[in-house]
């Protein structure tokens, strides 16, 4: 284990040089965030700072022996390696190394040791784990398989730090030392582990920013116009449970609460800042806040991102200095943050008025859109358990709330209003997970508008279609309009979901409970009776309450719309307390019109302990269509709640390797990407177990003759020219040739010059395209429509992102509006399905292994009835197109990192 080494140290002119991707910002097990890169010679300084603050045990665990300070030959080894086959990584915080990692191949293997120093005062931070994960990753793309580790059995912390990574390692013991060996392919059980460590050190990051002991209010001012005004002000109005600290030095008192000159003149300890200075200040701010040893900062203040690429640069320094002490950050340009919880009573934003207490956890993006967010829940009636709102979303952005509330136990509703995404790809993941248990809504604007020059400088652009197969494959319940967001929001937060799409329809009057029907058909649910229920204008509480109860008990029913609208001279409050009581021994959801009343009304409310609306209460809409509405879309996260997870299948007849004999020599010859011929394309296809229609490429008739001959009459001709692809309009495309002269005339009847291609005939059959897109950004969609023109006007395609499950490609079959064309349209007999979805994760697993494949189409693919035909098969690939080039999104999933800032 011990690294002494007796060589001399070797000149060295241009030291070799690692990835740029080997650097990271992370974020530890208790939430604080260092910085990781690999080692360089100018740390040889930094490496004896690490042994002089390590104890003796620490040091005698690392090196087996009692090593007080590393010798010059010893440091100059640490310090100055290949990047190849010895790889280091340092652990910052601040510009003080914390940690060390490294890994040494054993010469003309595939095996390397691996070892860890952790100064004391950072041990139990994960930092271990974080640098098992780097190593591991480096040493993979170095082409290391195993990583061996000595260490001492006393050393229980280090052993669990290998044990419990999530690989297999292989255990031996002798003379005290404990001998591992383990695989470091980057399997499930490994990835998996690194997204549990994740999730708990990004939530906890996330719990320190919302639960602060106390406060620093930088720029607090008696100037009402200056943010930090308000920004104080709302912290003492909304009754904030730890000290708070206003910071000016050009003041003694704000707002009557003693000041400071700075922030490291405070007596106590901060762990939140308010930094609400001019932008061009906040640099000696975040300096003064590392001194402090401030947790987190939430900054305001604007002039950063959005406001041009100096204000960008100001905004990454921003974020780089406060994670290398580290710091979270919400904003800058932001609203600010809110806990409703009773003990802690945090409004660290400029919304003067914040909602009540609830099970909603609400995210916005907008500063400004923020404080009329906040406002609209208010005045509805929902209440909240936190509230971020992330302006630049420089560093905390929707990713790590989303992480924060799938371990909240305040939290049972996820809002967000989302303008950019950051790392899609992880936001599918993580909205997934969530979703499973707390249902996330979100509503995106920009759907067809570009994002302004300062939005898009930190933001991530996501196509609609790549935004539309993230939400539907993650179970995000996406909406059109910020009040959809808060009629769905409202009835998450005190309905339960519903069992199924059967809805009953109960009200007083007869015109409107035919407006309900309609709408309940219009928005995909059924009806569960063949009419409403109507107990009419003059109908008593007991009717009304009757009729409502009988409804819920009905086991064919498992929702209800009510509707009360009484002349002005009745009185309502009977009817919403009958509407509350029958609602709150329900097991099904029950939306309502209510006097017309948005929210939840004083009378249907079920009054929790701060007086906030408690689960139970009936949310009411102003129209009942917007209920509907609600209600239609809580039914389908329902349904996609109850169903099974999927899985990634095991396909037979998969040759990987061909496939990369196919693709890599091809973009060897092209670095920049080409078209992949058709030969290339076959044997790319034939390596998925994908079936294509015999094909011949030709230039004159006679060779088209020797190629109908050699696939076998019929045969088609088709036009290889673009605008002639697939046009039988046009005359592009010639069917059912059966001859050697009739194959003649079809070539010289074809316009153009260009070549034509020669293929078997297909049988019938309904034509549909399979492709794959690639979004830069996102990675893979596969896509999925119906052949013919009317589909590619209407644009009727159907997309999912990578991995595709079996439950995502039978969906993926049935999404497009022209599935009742594969499904026995007007008594047509039904097309192989099956076989569809089989060739949509064929297609899948092709994309996921090939990221170097950018583009592929498969058009058309023919599909019959499950009786096979074309030799036993009943669907087959008759025209196919790919494009490769270098990869635009990493496929793995890479060790835990931060986002970078933009």
């Amino acid at each position: 284990m011990t690294e002494q080494s007796t060589e001399t140290p070797p000149a060295e002119d241009a030291p070799p040089q690692p990835p740029a991707h080997w650097e990271a910002d992370i974020v530890a097990a208790d939430g604080g965030t260092v910085h990781l890169r690999p080692i360089c010679p100018e740390d040889d300084e930094g490496l004896v700072g690490l042994m002089d603050r390590s104890s003796d045990q620490t040091r005698y665990y690392r090196f087996f022996g009692p090593m007080r300070r590393l010798s010059d030959k010893d440091l100059h080894r640490f310090t100055h390696v290949d990047h190849v086959d010895r790889v280091a990584f340092v652990v910052l915080l601040g510009d003080q190394i914390i940690a060390v990692g490294r890994y040494d191949r054993y010469p003309g293997t595939d095996d390397a040791e691996i070892a860890f120093l952790v100064e004391d005062a950072h041990q139990g931070r994960g930092l271990g784990s974080v640098l098992l994960e780097h190593l591991a990753a480096a040493a993979r793309e170095r082409g290391i398989q195993r990583f061996v580790a000595e260490v001492l059995a006393q050393n229980n912390r280090m052993v669990r730090v290998f044990l419990d990574a999530g690989y297999t390692p292989t255990r031996s013991y002798e003379e005290g030392v404990v001998h591992l060996t383990f695989p470091i392919a980057q399997t499930e059980s490994a990835l998996q582990v690194a997204y549990e460590r994740e999730q708990r050190s990004e939530s906890r990051s996330i719990a320190r920013l919302l639960t602060p002991s106390s406060v620093a209010v930088v720029g607090a001012s008696n100037d009402e116009g200056k943010l930090g005004h308000a920004a104080l002000r709302h912290l003492l109005d909304y009754g904030f449970q730890g000290p708070i600290y206003p910071v000016n030095p050009g003041s003694r008192h704000v707002r009557g609460v003693p000041a400071y000159a700075g922030i490291e003149e405070v007596p106590d300890d901060v762990d939140l800042a308010i930094v609400a200075v001019p932008a061009e200040e906040v640099a000696a701010v975040v300096e003064a806040a590392r001194r402090k040893k401030v947790r987190g900062l939430v900054v305001i203040t604007g002039g950063f991102g959005e406001s041009g690429a100096e204000g960008r640069a100001r905004e990454r320094a921003l974020v780089a200095a406060a994670r290398a002490s580290g710091m979270r950050v919400v904003g800058p340009n932001c609203l600010g943050i809110v806990n409703t919880d009773p003990a802690v009573r945090l409004n660290a934003s400029l919304a003067p008025r914040v909602p009540g207490r609830g099970r909603v956890g609400f995210f916005a993006q907008s500063g400004a859109l923020g404080s009329a967010l906040l406002e609209q829940a208010r005045t509805r009636n929902l209440g909240l358990s936190t509230f971020v709102s992330a302006g630049n979303r420089a560093d905390v952005s929707g990713n790590d709330l989303l992480q924060y509330w799938a371990t909240d136990p305040g939290t049972e509703v996820v809002l967000l209003h989302l303008e950019s995404f950051g790392n899609p790809r992880k936001f599918a993941r993580l909205a997934r997970q969530v979703g499973r248990t707390k249902p996330v809504v979100a509503v995106k604007s920009g759907r067809h508008v570009r994002m302004t020059e300062g939005l898009a400088g930190t933001s991530v652009a996501v196509p609609e279609e790549s935004v539309a197969a993230l939400f539907a494959s993650a179970g995000v319940i996406r909406v059109e309009t910020l009040a959809q967001l808060f009629d769905v929001g409202t009835l998450l937060a005190h309905q339960p979901l519903p069992s199924g799409d059967r809805v009953a329809v109960v009200g007083n009057s007869t015109a409107m409970g035919a407006l309900v029907s309609d709408s309940v058909l219009e928005y995909g649910l059924e009806l569960a009776h063949d009419a409403p229920t109507d107990i009419g204008a003059g109908g008593s509480v007991e009717e009304w309450r009757a009729a409502l109860q009988e409804a819920v008990d009905d086991d064919g029913v498992d929702a209800v719309v009510a509707v009360f609208l009484p002349p002005l001279s009745r009185v309502s409050a009977e009817f919403g307390r009958a509407l509350r009581e029958v609602a709150t021994g329900a097991d099904k959801p029950i939306v309502a019109t209510f006097l017309s009343a948005e929210g939840i009304p004083a009378e249907t409310a079920v009054p929790g302990e701060d007086g906030t609306p408690a689960r139970g209460s009936v949310p009411s809409f102003s129209t009942p269509e917007r209920g509907v509405i609600a209600l239609a879309k809580v039914a389908q996260y329902a349904a996609w709640r109850r169903r099974p997870v999927g899985e990634v299948p095991e396909l037979e007849g998969i040759d990987e390797r061909a496939a990369r004999d196919v693709v890599l020599p091809a973009l060897a010859s092209a670095p920049g990407g080409r078209p992949l011929t058709d030969e290339e394309l076959i044997a790319l296809l034939a390596a998925y177990g994908i079936p294509l229609l015999g094909t011949r490429t030709v230039t004159d008739a006679e060779a088209a003759v020797a190629a109908a001959e050699e696939v076998g009459y019929p045969v088609v001709l088709k036009s290889t020219a673009p605008w002639l692809q697939h046009r039988s309009d046009l005359g592009g495309v010639r069917l059912d040739v059966g001859d050697a002269d009739a194959v003649r005339a079809a070539f010289a009847a074809i316009p153009s010059g260009d070549p034509v291609i020669v293929q078997e005939m297909a049988a019938p059959g309904v034509a549909t395209v399979v492709g794959i897109v690639d979004d830069p950004s996102f990675g893979a969609l596969v896509s999925f429509g119906l052949g013919g023109v009317a589909t590619d006007l209407l644009g009727d395609r159907a997309y999912r992102p990578l991995p595709l499950t079996d439950r995502d490609a039978a969906e993926l079959v049935r999404a497009p509006r022209a599935w009742p064309l594969l499904n026995g349209y007007r008594g047509s007999e039904p097309a192989d399905v099956a076989a569809l979805e089989n060739l949509l994760l064929r297609v899948a697993r092709l994309a996921d292994d090939l990221p170097e494949v950018l583009q592929l189409t498969l058009e058309p693919v023919i599909v019959g009835p499950p009786n096979p035909w074309h030799g036993g098969r009943s669907l087959v690939v008759a025209g196919a197109s790919a494009r490769v080039g270098p990869p635009t999104a990493r496929v793995d999933p890479g060790p835990r990192r931060m986002r970078a800032p933009m």
